[in-house]
């Protein structure tokens, strides 16, 4: 595989290797990042920590009222071009304030995500100078906000198949749009709805820039009872013969699809943003916890059952961290690299996030999974208090469990991810045919037998990853020229690649911002990191086996299958195998020893 200095496309870090210089890492951000965080941070202690109850008991007012404070602390603007009265920060930073800003409440979060991410960014992205200049102040500032009608009774994951329909008046003037929306967030309180509709027959819906009037045949359900985020305003929107004038089309006829599609795109790495610093917190309560509470008169946190958790918690949060901030900053790159080319801002910001549309994908997936497990293990570490809802982790435990289900659930965007990666080989994007006939080659030949030096830090661990890069290929390669188009109606096969993809790119991350970081602060500062990039890819090749072997089996068989288990065997083994219960130990004692997630 070869090494890469230029900004590498979505998807092509399953044939290239990356060196650990081209990733930006949380280590990385600037000074004016760094304040950015330590103010959203302070807010978020004030104003939604400190308030816990308040959401809990559902005070929707309560939510609308730290929407407008966040309004103006600027923070809804951040991501909004200086223009149209927003901060015009680049995309890493507006990362960062979805990061920090989330992990109070997941009401909260719900409320800041759907205004600043599908709420606001559409008109954005896709609205006419008109509908910029009177639309986005407002929405930046928090003067209005917004909410996102996509999902119907009948439409879901298939976005496209919604029955809403929008009808021109004879006039010409106004399109009459008719239907019934649901799950929509913050319909209590927004001012204005996105809102997708199909015109006649087309194939594709229509987006359309619809303000809430309710003498304008606008009604609104009750609030939703829901599981989790309680004070997040979710409520059914019914449509009756609304008026819509003609110039608040969004983009063009039939092009609401794309919308929605990109709108996603965005809000996905957004979302595993919002996952980050709840892990963090949950993390550091453990932890907390753990070393104040007495069993055998001893604090739990000695025991190796807890160390186990509180080491295995801390890993998957700094792999989140380390795959979310390189993907953000990628985008980042390429949004800069077409607006140097002459692209609009506009338009670079959108082929910008959709080039990775991939990495969105794993991200949204993989982090939603870890903050749930988090959460999970938070409970148990708590014991019977974590049952209760005197302590915070039931309404963590709870508010986690609807990530893995909104901006496309986590199995649609598995799906995805494969199917994506497959298109792109297919415009020549990412080539992975010839890496993918080099596997076979490899397979066909007899392996090295000679013992690699892995004097070097690292060596063995990135060789693991070549190796797991392998294992895609070959699964996926062989997939391919099996099924071809039909490759798509084998889901489960799909699942069981996507579940490689994902852990890959998870463990390439870790392991690159730990590189990094042991080459600028010395691998003695580093220690721990360096034993969390360890334990996050040893877990992985876990993963990684299962799923390829489930997927070899269900499509091959005789001599093929057997040459691509003895491939397997070969790509997934260490020669050096990491003493995991060892890894474990020395995360465990560094969060002990300093009383919350330090990394």
């Amino acid at each position: 595989m070869e090494t890469t200095t230029e900004i590498l496309r979505g998807g092509q870090f399953i044939v290239k290797e990356t060196s650990c210089e081209d990733v930006f890492t949380p280590e990385d951000f600037s000074e004016e990042q760094v304040m950015m965080k330590e103010a959203v941070k302070e807010f978020n202690d004030r104003e939604i920590i400190a308030h816990r109850e308040r959401f809990e008991a559902k005070d929707y007012a309560y939510t609308e009222e730290c929407m407008r404070k966040a309004g103006e602390m600027g923070f809804l603007g951040v991501a909004v071009p200086e223009e149209y009265g927003g901060m015009g920060m680049g995309f890493v930073s507006t990362m960062l304030v979805c990061d920090y800003i989330s992990s109070g409440t997941g009401s909260y979060s719900t409320a800041f995500g759907a205004h600043t991410g599908i709420g606001t960014m559409p008109i954005v992205l896709y609205g006419t100078e008109e509908q910029k200049q009177k639309y986005v102040p407002k929405l930046a500032t928090g003067e209005w906000f917004g909410a996102y009608c996509l999902t119907e009774p009948g439409a879901g994951s298939d976005a496209n198949s919604g029955k809403t329909a929008a009808t021109l008046t004879e006039d010409g003037k106004h399109y009459k749009i008719n239907g019934q929306k649901m799950w929509i967030s913050n319909a209590g309180f927004c001012n204005m709805f996105i809102v997708f509709a199909r015109i006649e027959d087309d194939k594709y819906i229509t987006g359309f820039i619809v303000e809430n009037d309710p003498t304008n045949g606008i009604t609104l359900g009750e609030e939703e009872n829901k599981l989790g985020i309680h004070a997040s305003s979710t409520r059914q929107v019914f449509f009756n013969d609304t008026s819509v004038p003609v110039e608040n089309m969004l983009s063009e006829r039939g092009n609401g699809f794309k919308i929605a599609m990109n709108a996603l795109n965005i809000g996905r790495i957004k979302l595993a943003a919002a996952c980050l610093d709840s892990q963090r917190r949950i993390t550091t309560r453990a932890v907390v916890y753990a070393n104040e509470r007495k069993q055998f008169k001893t604090p739990i946190s000695e025991f190796g059952a807890i160390k186990s958790k509180l080491a295995e918690m801390s890993t998957s949060a700094y792999a989140g961290e380390a795959a979310s901030y390189r993907a953000a900053k990628n985008i980042e790159d390429r949004i800069a690299m077409r607006i140097a080319n002459g692209n609009s801002h506009q338009e670079a910001e959108l082929k910008g996030v959709e080039e990775y549309a991939i990495e969105c994908s794993i991200l949204k997936v993989a982090v939603s999974e870890d903050v749930q497990n988090c959460s999970d293990e938070g409970i148990q570490i708590f014991g019977g208090m974590g049952f209760s809802k005197d302590t915070p982790m039931e309404a963590a435990w709870r508010d986690a469990r609807i990530a893995r289900i909104y901006e496309g659930t986590n199995e649609i965007n598995r799906i995805l991810s494969v199917g994506m990666l497959v298109k792109k080989a297919m415009k020549g994007h990412v080539d992975l045919l010839q890496p993918a006939m080099a596997v076979k080659d490899e397979l066909m030949g007899i392996p090295s037998f000679e013992v690699p030096d892995y004097s070097e830090l690292f060596s063995e661990e990135k060789e693991m990853i070549a190796k797991l890069k392998k294992v895609f290929l070959m699964v996926a390669g062989a997939a391919v020229q099996k099924y071809g188009p039909e490759l798509e109606e084998h889901q489960q096969l799909l699942l069981a690649a996507s579940n490689i993809l994902i852990e890959v790119y998870m463990a390439e991350s870790a392991i690159l911002r730990a590189e990094k970081n042991a080459k600028r602060f010395g691998e003695d500062a580093q220690k721990v990191q360096i034993a969390m990039a360890k334990l996050y890819l040893y877990n992985a090749v876990e993963i990684i086996t299962k799923n390829a072997r489930e997927g070899i089996i269900s499509f091959s068989e005789g001599d093929e299958q057997r040459m691509m288990l003895m491939g397997l065997k070969r790509f997934t083994k260490y020669v050096n195998y990491p003493n995991v219960v060892e890894l474990r130990n020395t995360i465990a004692e560094k969060v002990k020893e300093e009383n919350s997630y330090c990394f």
